[in-house]
């Protein structure tokens, strides 16, 4: 009557056989099946694309998806499960390129647009059969004979629907966001695009000297693009920072204490300490409004030689006159200074 339960505890074997007892009897198609006229739970996966290999950290998220519809399930639902293929986006073209030999927009429309995007569709298809036996050993349930496929017209046209919907209810509505950009492919990137080719690297960088109006001194500003230079208008600091005056090998230098060590080395000579908050030679103006005249007025542009870049203001004898401030978002040229008594 019953089965002796063996001590040799073969897991792969075990979950073979379970996977074939599956398969044998339909139990996902059953399960399914049992539930007809129950209350739905609508399940769509969220698709992978099939040009790439699953790897290790796909196991986690088919988990978790098939978590979600067997508790459903089990609660009385009939949940049908429709599995995906995203075929479209950037890692589909770069895959194409990289078979073709392409590198950038021009080649590719020089190799002509519509067999480019025939051999993307081809390309989408290339892991097919692996991304299904990764489905079926991890336990994954899903309706992977109809799947849904981004690039079928149904699917477009249903997307271009929902999308009329969206707008007829007033939930559509036109904005700015700053995104990353990829120049060589001429398109913004999602961030999981960024992520696929995000790495840490070491990048040169260079600190300048800007002289002090009236004064023997210098302000130390520091950046990595200093092509960028020539159209820096003023200098910021960060109000919550705390800035130097000091002597280094016959110069005189306004820059972040903290740095100081690091930029000048050992001898500097500290003669004044100032806060970019609103105290002492410091005095934080609010750039929202235009034209406000005052000696102490700056924003954005390079950063004065520290870690921040939030608009406050430079010590007196920077000679900054006045500032028009047009309130852009942070790290871009906000400014336009109409008499700047600092320079190069």
């Amino acid at each position: 009557m019953y089965k002796k339960v063996s001590t040799d505890m073969n897991f792969v074997e075990r979950e073979k056989q379970v996977e074939k007892f599956w398969e044998d009897n339909q139990i996902f198609e059953k399960s399914m099946k049992v539930r007809e006229g129950n209350p739905s739970y609508v399940f769509y996966d969220g698709p992978p694309t099939a040009n790439g290999k699953p790897h290790i950290g796909h196991v986690e998220t088919r988990v978790i998806k098939d978590m979600i519809p067997r508790y459903r399930t089990m609660k009385g639902y009939q949940v049908p499960r429709k599995a995906g293929w995203d075929t479209h986006g950037l890692p589909v073209e770069l895959e194409v390129e990289k078979k073709l030999g392409l590198d950038g927009k021009d080649q590719i429309e020089k190799y002509g647009v519509e067999p480019f995007i025939e051999q993307c569709k081809e390309s989408v298809w290339k892991y097919e059969g692996m991304w299904e036996d990764f489905s079926h050993t991890v336990g994954f349930w899903a309706d992977m004979k109809n799947p849904y496929v981004t690039y079928h017209n149904d699917y477009i046209e249903s997307e271009w629907w929902a999308l009329k919907e969206i707008w007829k209810k007033g939930l559509l509505y036109e904005g700015h966001k700053i995104v990353p950009y990829c120049p060589r492919c001429g398109t913004p990137l999602s961030s999981h695009e960024v992520a696929q080719g995000y790495k840490d690297v070491k990048e040169r960088s260079a600190v300048v000297r800007f002289k002090v109006k009236g004064e023997d001194a210098y302000i130390l500003a520091w950046t990595t693009t200093p092509w960028t230079l020539p159209s820096n208008v003023a200098l910021c600091v960060n109000p919550d920072e705390d800035y130097v005056k000091v002597t280094s090998k016959g110069y005189t230098y306004y820059m972040a204490a903290a740095l100081v060590d690091t930029v000048l080395g050992e001898g500097a000579e500290v003669l004044e300490h100032y806060q970019g908050k609103a105290q002492g030679s410091f005095r934080p103006r609010s750039c929202s409004t235009p034209g406000v005249s005052g000696r102490w007025l700056v924003s954005s542009g390079a950063g004065l030689c520290g870690r921040g870049s939030r608009p406050a203001c430079v010590p007196a004898a920077a000679g900054v006159d006045r500032v028009f401030c047009s309130c852009v978002p942070p790290f871009s040229l906000a400014c336009s200074v109409s008499k700047v008594l600092v320079h190069r």
